[in-house]
């Protein structure tokens, strides 16, 4: 069952935080255009990625014998608000930081997590991560990408589809079928650590509609993989891809896709005449946006204390992914409501960027649908 959502404060020292990181994205980012920082954290840049290692900014909630800075979730929401709300370039590392590195420091073996959690603290391992194929849609259990144990480890073969940067990765963690078919849903399925260096793994980008390829088809042909490259217990892949979506779907980055276009719109307002029809706009989304980032905040509270608010963290995601796609819609019409004033180009290439990729929003990391069912399970309606 869902439980109640408590208003949570940001604790003073992981508050502290912000001031440092804020500086720094000043002056790192600067005459960084509004189109590229709505790219944020689909913008791949391997070399700011190193920057936030250099200061510790990588793997903060991670075991200092990891390479982490032993911080809380606070302070993890803290630098993640900073970096979305700046547009900052963060897609390099932040699959492993927001959800592979605490996979595997929960379900990895010492061996495992010596490896690759201080190479994902220095951003010299990236992730991607495979769970959608061809044919399945957001239906996960019904994957068919297989792992046969042979000797020295697991043989693979299957493919995957819409997995972000797999062709700037270094490491795949894989949901497959280790036994039984795909009839039995649930039943069988594993993860594995894939390195994408190996022979067989075939990776080919797909081209959006805004020109960029962040998503990838990858394909496995008798990929041969070491015994190791199995994390936690054989079988127990569904009960460990959902605990890894409860992190994919529990953070800020649900609120601010669409921060740049607000930020820019809010600029060109202010060179304008005050209009009442654009602060109605303005009081709406403001409103909402506190609303979810108060609920954001009490799932990072649950999480902080040793929970694990899957249904929580969907509810925050539907919720806020309506928005951010709202936000385009909204600025566009009230642009539309005053073509004397017009709008200067930095804002009308955000407007269109976000309108293009606007849709995805409600993709990635769970399908509406798939979110809501699991909402209504943790109200007991299903």
């Amino acid at each position: 069952m869902i439980d109640t959502l408590e208003l949570t404060a940001i604790p003073p020292e992981d508050e502290a935080l912000r001031a440092d990181v804020r500086a720094f994205l000043a002056d790192t980012l600067d005459g960084l255009e509004p189109d590229e920082r709505a790219r944020s954290w689909m913008g791949f840049d391997a070399a700011f990625s190193r920057q936030l290692a250099e200061r510790g900014w990588l793997g903060l909630t991670l075991p200092r014998e990891h390479g982490g800075a032993a911080r809380g979730h606070f302070a993890r929401f803290v630098l993640s608000e900073e970096l979305l709300g700046a547009g900052a370039p963060v897609s390099a590392h932040w699959i492993a930081d927001r959800q592979s590195a605490p996979l595997i420091l929960k379900y990895g073996t010492p061996a495992q997590r010596a490896f690759y959690l201080p190479r994902i603290c220095r951003a010299d391992a990236f992730f991607c991560i495979g769970m959608s194929e061809p044919g399945s849609g957001s239906d996960l259990a019904s994957i068919r990408s297989r792992a046969t144990q042979v000797a020295g480890g697991w043989r693979l073969n299957g493919s995957k589809v819409w997995t972000t940067n797999a062709h700037r990765s270094h490491y795949m963690i894989a949901l497959v079928r280790t036994s039984g078919t795909a009839e039995d849903r649930h039943q069988g399925l594993s993860q594995l650590i894939v390195d994408l260096s190996l022979p067989g793994v075939s990776i080919r980008p797909i081209q959006d509609l805004t020109g960029d390829s962040h998503f990838s088809e990858v394909f496995f042909d008798n990929v041969e993989v070491a015994e190791d490259a199995l994390i936690g217990a054989e079988g127990a892949g569904w009960a460990q891809v959902n605990a890894e979506l409860a992190f994919e779907r529990s953070g800020p980055e649900r609120l601010y896709s669409s921060i740049a276009l607000l930020e820019c719109w809010l600029t060109h307002c202010r060179s304008e005449s005050d209009d009442a029809s654009n602060r109605a706009v303005l009081g709406s989304i403001l409103s909402q946006m506190a609303v979810l980032r108060a609920m954001s905040l009490a799932v990072a509270g649950k999480l902080a204390a040793g929970g694990s608010p899957a249904t929580e963290a969907a509810l925050v995601k539907d919720l806020g992914t309506e928005l951010e796609q709202a936000l385009p819609r909204l600025i566009g019409d009230a642009l539309g409501r005053r073509p004397d004033v017009p709008p200067p180009l930095p804002l009308l290439r955000t407007l269109a960027y976000l309108e293009q990729v606007g849709p995805t929003f409600s993709l990635r990391g769970g399908t509406r649908e798939i979110l809501r069912g699991i909402i209504a399970r943790g109200l007991g309606l299903r």
